[in-house]
């Protein structure tokens, strides 16, 4: 059953990395992707509130590994990193933006 439901979750939380995605990010591939870097920063905080919360195994397989992991996105943070490599000051931005700005939403969303 948990297969399942961690099946569903990931379809929720990839539909609204798709919305996000859709509505936040230019359609020109040199455009600075403001939706990944929030889903990236929101799955972060979201995660952090889970771990922090003590949130049980349950929870963290559904809404962790499921919801949030289907929010968040490694793989296409790297392919708008290497298209931005031609604007070196927006490549810095969205890197630091979304390394640093992860770890410390994480953190907060630990310790609130």
């Amino acid at each position: 059953m948990s297969i399942i439901l961690v099946g569903i979750a990931g379809f929720i939380g990839a539909n609204i990395r798709y919305i996000f995605s859709k509505r936040l990010n230019n359609s020109t591939s040199d455009a600075f992707p403001y939706g990944t870097l929030s889903v990236n920063l929101i799955g972060a905080f979201l995660l952090g509130l889970l771990v922090g919360g003590h949130a049980s195994e349950i929870y963290m397989l559904i809404l962790g590994t499921g919801l949030l992991g289907s929010i968040t996105t490694f793989s296409t943070l790297n392919k708008e990193l290497f298209t931005l490599q031609k604007h070196p000051k927006a490549w810095l931005l969205y890197f630091l933006a979304t390394y640093i700005g992860g770890f410390v939403l994480a953190f907060i969303g630990y310790f609130i």
